[in-house]
């Protein structure tokens, strides 16, 4: 009945007098939504955003009140929507997926003044969008970020030239750069004493130069000593689990912080340098990094932890397989007799076993307070407790256990090292516009969309030695496009370094496809620092399609083996 703008007066009265309304009645409004079928919770939230839409950017024929009087509407309508993010957020399984609360239409905004004005002390009852950022696309919260960035960045870069003309030296433009220079053979320690001397620039515009090499970085020099150093590390500091293919902290590993702080600037400097990184870490990572969104200013205060990390958490890392109690208990005794250790896959599984089970848990699992995981071939074991090692699992005390294993493998048993981590993050990205980001949005901030049509790279595409009606052009557009959806994504890996693209979609990409008209008999090359694939030309489309699938067959990165 409101979908309509000749109601939208009526609706925006209704929707000021559900705003007035006790928060006893909030809640109990918020206990309704939960119950909504998904079709009409979703309608609710579409006629919001149009609502919020056509007020903000009024149509032309002058058909609603002026805005100084319905000023008001805006700011109600989004509160009401805030209850139904609630009700949604607060759902075991929500109704829709988190974006589907997205406005596009406000990426059209002044978005720098809505943040500003957030961020303004003396008004704090101006209404912003940013005060209510599920509304805000993820492609307005990087604009947001990119351009605190910027202003920090001249902020850095105008500091830094002020105390050169006080010391009475000439400025050069050096000055305005985070200036990495390293050597190849030494590339780890190189770029650990760079960025060790260089703490105060790192909120500058990052250049890097490999010694003893001729070139001008323009941005492939950044982007390949950021390839290079995500494959460097010892991976001692990372335990790799295959079914996942991804990355967890080491529970035997707490020495080496300094690398694992160099990995949280990498990542930090990626997010303020809009360069992607083939980083494979599960969802609970980035959670944890944003726990707190804002480093606190006391070294007492912990940082880094999960809160309430459950046994979905630990299956994140390895994905979670139907396994029976029965099952468990087999395994147990496999692990008793012939002392091998049961995978997070096989204890995320285990673990819901052992709360669920009916029969005495003491005499049928015979376990106790200790946790033993093997990390590269060697089997360390931890007390989760004081004398964890005496002290059975029994029906009364196993919701203990799950709570110390989790809270072991996801908090306290890497606190050190993702502190490290998260520091590192944090030493680049240092912006409050982190609070209004959700883990999954930071995910993609450092990693990209997940989500790509490689018809969109042919607007963007650049030819050198082809032309776009070429046919060894048209055949290889043919012959991507009808590739599966894991080898489009393996040919973004093997032409770019990584499966995902921009936050705002391959047309912020750059791509290039040289002609190759010798050694015909080779397969396709790639230059990811400067997303260039090498093309052969051919004889016929069917030895082109065996070649391009073979190249990007093999192409491997970060988490990938």
């Amino acid at each position: 009945m409101f979908a309509v703008q000749s109601s939208y007066t009526v609706f925006a009265h209704l929707l000021r007098h559900v705003t007035a309304l006790p928060s006893s009645d909030h809640q109990l409004l918020v206990g309704w939504f939960k119950t909504l079928e998904i079709k009409r919770f979703s309608a609710l939230v579409q006629h919001l955003l149009q609502f919020i839409t056509v007020r903000r950017f009024p149509p032309a024929d002058m058909s609603l009140p002026p805005m100084s009087k319905s000023k008001w509407w805006v700011p109600t309508a989004t509160r009401v929507l805030a209850l139904l993010n609630v009700a949604n957020n607060t759902r075991s399984l929500p109704l829709i997926h988190y974006t589907d609360f997205y406005n596009s239409a406000l990426d059209h905004l002044d978005l720098m003044d809505e943040y500003m004005s957030w961020q303004a002390p003396e008004r704090p009852d101006r209404f912003s969008f940013c005060q209510y950022p599920f509304i805000l696309s993820i492609v307005a919260k990087r604009y947001i970020l990119t351009k605190d960035s910027e202003q920090q960045m001249i902020l850095t870069a105008r500091r830094s030239l002020v105390a050169k003309v006080s010391r009475h030296q000439i400025p050069d433009i050096e000055v305005f750069f985070l200036n990495i220079s390293v050597r190849r053979a030494h590339l780890v320690p190189d770029s650990l004493r760079e960025i060790g001397r260089r703490q105060r620039d790192l909120k500058k515009k990052l250049k890097v130069t490999f010694e003893g090499e001729p070139g001008l970085d323009m941005g492939g020099l950044t982007k390949e000593w950021f390839q290079l150093l995500i494959r460097q590390p010892d991976y001692g500091m990372f335990v790799y689990h295959s079914r996942s293919r991804c990355y967890w902290f080491s529970l035997s590993q707490s020495g080496n912080l300094r690398e694992y702080n160099l990995i949280g600037v990498l990542m930090g400097l990626a997010v303020y340098n809009s360069i992607i990184l083939d980083l494979h870490f599960p969802h609970v990572c980035y959670r944890k990094l944003l726990s707190p969104p804002v480093v606190p200013n006391f070294e007492y205060v912990p940082v880094g932890l999960a809160r309430e990390p459950s046994t979905i958490d630990l299956a994140e890392i390895m994905p979670v397989s139907f396994l029976a109690c029965r099952r468990f208990l087999l395994l147990l005794a496999e692990t008793f007799f012939s002392c091998k250790y049961l995978s997070f896959q096989e204890v995320a599984s285990s673990l819901k076993d052992l709360l669920v089970h009916e029969g005495d848990v003491e005499e049928d699992f015979c376990m106790c307070f200790q946790v033993s995981v093997e990390e590269f071939g060697k089997v360390k074991t931890y007390n989760l407790k004081e004398s964890g090692d005496q002290l059975p699992v029994t029906n009364e005390n196993r919701e203990e256990f799950v709570k110390l294993y989790l809270d072991f493998v996801l908090n306290s048993g890497i606190y050190e090292q993702f502190r490290a981590f998260y520091l590192g993050f944090h030493s680049v990205c240092a912006s409050n516009a982190l609070i209004m980001l959700r883990p999954e949005e930071v995910e993609m901030l450092v990693c990209g969309s997940p989500n790509c049509d490689l018809s969109e790279l042919k607007k963007v595409v650049e030819y050198d030695g082809f032309t776009s009606s070429d046919p060894d052009i048209l055949d290889f557009w043919e012959i991507l496009l009808s590739l599966s959806t894991d080898l489009q994504k393996k040919f973004l890996l093997f032409t770019t370094g990584s499966d995902r693209i921009p936050v705002g979609g391959i047309s912020e990409m750059t791509f290039k496809i040289s002609a190759q008209r010798e050694s015909l008999d080779m397969l396709p090359q790639a230059h990811t620092c400067f997303n260039q694939l090498v093309l052969p030309t051919y004889k016929n489309r069917n030895i082109m399609r065996e070649k391009l699938t073979i190249a990007i067959s093999n192409a491997e990165g970060f988490g990938l083996e």
